[in-house]
């Protein structure tokens, strides 16, 4: 599908940078992508990504938003409380952006439906706050073919990569499976609102610079920032030939008892 009249102005400053034009502002348009999580990281990965023109965009979350989530998910306002956080999303980007064609899949992802939510795309973004969920991402993607960003957010810092199935470094290359036991999260630990908003446009920018083929991606390297000091490093890291997923005997299905949270 051509950029009509509308689309020239609207998203006539992507279109005015050399990397993007009006040849990778058309790849936009006809990209299928799915962000996973409508929190504090998918708000602005969901703002960015439809602001940007991201044509085909599917909202998964299971969440309801509550009081204590307006801190940092900023699809979601007071009126929204008790509402499904895929549906207030929802409404935020159609407001925005009308002519998108927005999915929305109100459930939480296992290994039962992971395959069926993710088929239509080819670009998955994670953007969950549970370890569980990020390997089920990431196993998925690796065994179904499709690309990944990924990123977290705690405290005062996060991390983000980008995953090209059975060719660059996954999730589990650095970190093998779930853990075992409880890890801190937000809820126990906090989160610095704007930390988790950093990190989601920095996948946003990952997602586009991949669809429009601009600059390089994160494909075999961590990005990560703790915010205190500003202190941003870019960590090489390699494919593991014995990986888990993605290895030369990597997984051929995804086994439930995995992905259970502690």
């Amino acid at each position: 599908m051509e950029l009509n009249q509308e689309d020239l102005e609207r998203y006539n400053r992507n279109i005015l940078l050399s990397g993007i034009g009006v040849e990778g502002q058309t790849k936009l348009k006809n990209s299928h992508v799915l962000v996973i999580g409508a929190g504090g990281l998918g708000s602005s990965v969901l703002y960015y990504l439809a602001a940007a023109g991201v044509g085909n965009l599917g909202i998964c979350d299971g969440d309801v938003a509550d009081l204590s989530n307006l801190q940092r998910q900023i699809l979601h306002n007071t009126q929204d409380l008790g509402k499904n956080k895929a549906d207030s999303a929802y409404e935020k980007l159609k407001a925005l952006n009308p002519s998108l064609n927005l999915q929305v899949f109100k459930e939480h992802l296992n290994v039962e439906n992971i395959q069926e939510v993710i088929r239509g795309y080819d670009l998955v973004v994670e953007a969950t706050d549970a370890f569980s969920s990020k390997f089920l991402i990431n196993d998925a993607c690796v065994l179904f073919g499709k690309v990944l960003v990924r990123a977290s957010a705690l405290h005062f810092s996060g991390q983000v990569m980008s995953v090209k199935p059975r060719v660059s470094a996954c999730y589990a290359c650095l970190f093998d499976a779930p853990p075992k036991r409880e890890m801190p999260t937000g809820a126990s630990v906090g989160i610095l609102g704007a930390v988790a908003g950093l990190f989601g446009v920095l996948e946003a920018t990952e997602v586009i610079k991949i669809i429009a083929g601009v600059g390089e991606p994160l494909f075999d390297k961590l990005l990560t920032c703790d915010v205190r000091s500003m202190d941003f490093r870019k960590i090489a890291i390699k494919r593991n030939p014995n990986c888990r997923v993605c290895g030369e005997n990597g997984i051929t299905k995804l086994e439930s008892a995995l992905y259970k949270k502690p």
